[in-house]
């Protein structure tokens, strides 16, 4: 263990062994809290990832008086292709798998992180890569500040966007915000669908992982014709490590719509504080036509509006069917920050570089005929 100050650096199962409580609580304090940056999700990823990975990460932990955690940031020192160049770099230990989203550092409003900066600087790093940031991460902000008034360079860049809806008082309040023709079409899909069969939601609760993890992943490759992102094992560990763990707090929704007894579509995610999160679903494609998908997703936000949720994240992706619900979204941004050294200046002059190529063919693209 490396100390500094109040300062320390610990691999990533140490900061872990804690438990969830400081993990939780500071991640908490976040203006826009991530399910992702919680606990849970951290020790899902060290139970699937390969161990060359975990020994790689660790956690700043920087202590307030009488020794309690006021900040907890995991990273990891990796090497990462960067502009077509090999670099050094520092990054979030959980990476790209399962797509997290609205990324922060886990810190008190109150704490400088300044402190934390030396035992950064004592690591052999060019490039820190920070993807998925939440665009209101007052811990990463709070983070490159300190780095930039020690002359490091910033840059900060939206990336991915995440389709979000306000949840109002009803389900009538929600539906009359919507178009006619749309508002109609969930009307009618339900009434039809209802008519022509026995339709019921079945939850499954820790008693019933298994069977309901089955039958997601079933309707999952179904719909993607066994090439969805389901079908990783790797993600497949983390996600059922993560699952068992939501469910034994009362926060996994695990639902399958059922007709006439034989469940034809599926709906993953979970809540966190005042919020439901989307993660994932599938559907049987024989069930198209009656749009099981479209009636289980209104049932999932009609659920969440009774009780008492104050919003309704999709998630990653502006995907047609996420926009018709809603027309609202919130970014993520990619935060990379450039070592005050010469090697750092390098990859400066790569990233303006390539960006730059990517802002003229962005502009061709939209004057092409």
């Amino acid at each position: 263990m490396v100390t500094s100050r109040d300062v320390a650096r610990i691999p990533l199962t140490d900061a872990l062994a804690c438990g969830p409580e400081p993990w939780d609580r500071l991640v908490g304090r976040s203006p826009s809290p991530s399910p992702f940056m919680r606990w849970a999700w951290h020790q899902a990823w060290i139970e699937s990832a390969p161990p060359d990975e975990v020994r790689s990460a660790f956690a700043l932990a920087v202590h307030g008086p009488g020794g309690s955690i006021e900040a907890l940031i995991p990273l990891a020192l990796q090497p990462l292709r960067f502009r077509r160049t090999r670099a050094a770099a520092l990054v979030w230990p959980i990476g790209d798998v399962g797509c997290p989203d609205h990324l922060d550092a886990p810190a008190g409003a109150e704490v400088a992180l300044d402190a934390a900066i030396p035992l950064i600087e004592e690591l052999p790093w060019d490039v820190m890569v920070l993807r998925h940031v939440a665009e209101d991460a007052t811990g990463v902000a709070r983070l490159c500040e300190a780095l930039g008034r020690r002359g490091h360079s910033v840059r900060r860049t939206p990336v991915d966007s995440c389709p979000y809806l306000d949840l109002p008082g009803d389900w009538d309040a929600y539906l009359a915000s919507l178009s006619p023709m749309r508002r109609q079409t969930i009307r009618r899909k339900e009434r039809a669908l209802g008519k022509a069969h026995a339709v019921s939601v079945a939850d499954y609760a820790p008693n019933s992982l298994d069977e309901g993890w089955c039958r997601l992943r079933s309707l999952h490759d179904r719909r993607w014709g066994n090439g969805g992102v389901l079908a990783d094992p790797r993600l497949d560990q983390l996600l059922r490590r993560f699952t068992s763990e939501l469910a034994g707090r009362g926060e996994l929704w695990l639902t399958t719509l059922d007709v006439d007894g034989e469940s034809v579509a599926a709906w993953y995610g979970f809540t966190w504080n005042d919020t439901v999160y989307f993660y994932q679903g599938g559907r049987d494609p024989e069930w198209e036509s009656e749009s099981v998908g479209l009636v289980l997703m209104a049932a999932m936000i009609r659920r969440a509006i009774e009780r008492g949720y104050r919003r309704f994240d999709f998630l990653r992706g502006q995907e047609a069917y996420k926009l018709s619900w809603t027309s609202t979204w919130r970014q993520n941004y990619e935060v990379a920050v450039f070592r005050s050294s010469w090697r750092g200046a390098l990859l400066r002059g790569l990233d303006g570089l390539g960006r730059a190529r990517e802002r003229r063919a962005l502009q061709k693209s939209r004057v092409a005929p």
